[in-house]
């Protein structure tokens, strides 16, 4: 029974240890009024992973020789599906959510490759942690972005600055895949900027 109650206090802890963080940085939200359309993009470039700040290159080099070790051919297929990820479940449940709350309620539509829109929102992952599921117990991804309003022809300006820290990725439910935890977090980075956006910019 004391076990059990220890297992539990771990558990909820690693869900609720770490909570988001929303912080302006710079600039307001004073030009969103009247926007159609938002071009977005995703960046990855610089991003680290982990407690130790691995580069994605190092992450992936040492994650992808624990599986290969374990089975050949694992660590390959992982790698691909490592980034593929990026286009087939970060940025969907992003704009996902974004959209769910800012097109449906104000006609604001975000959305990749919207060349011709005034603006663009650039979404730059700056740390993230995978997290893990052992069943009984597990712990979720976590997911810190810096979100970025600039003009579409002259990013060099930029009309307003966010930083999004520690965005939980959790499911219902079990889920023994890195990405689709990760992919959580992204949804939840999405809702909480667009809802901030609701409040500050309508």
């Amino acid at each position: 029974m004391k076990i059990n109650f220890i297992i539990a206090i771990v558990f909820l802890s690693s869900l609720f240890g770490y909570g988001q963080k929303l912080k302006v940085k710079q600039g307001d939200f004073n030009f969103i009024k009247g926007q159609k359309e938002i071009n977005v993009e995703f960046v990855y470039d610089n991003m680290k992973l982990l407690k130790k700040n691995l580069s994605n290159d190092e992450y992936v080099r040492e994650h992808s020789a624990e599986l290969e070790e374990k089975t050949r051919g694992k660590g390959t297929s992982w790698e691909k599906s490592w980034y593929a990820s990026r286009e087939l479940i970060y940025a969907p449940k992003f704009l996902e959510l974004m959209n769910r709350y800012l097109y449906e309620d104000h006609k604001v539509f975000f959305a990749e490759n919207l060349t011709d829109a005034k603006y663009t929102l650039i979404v730059e992952t700056i740390w993230v942690y995978p997290g893990w599921d052992a069943g009984v117990m597990k712990q979720p991804a976590k997911v810190s972005t810096l979100l970025k309003f600039v003009e579409t022809n002259n990013k060099d300006n930029i009309l307003l600055e966010v930083s999004s820290e520690n965005a939980p990725g959790d499911q219902w439910g079990s889920s023994f895949s890195n990405e689709d935890r990760l992919g959580e977090g992204y949804a939840k980075t999405g809702k909480s900027f667009a809802k901030l956006i609701l409040k500050k910019g309508f």
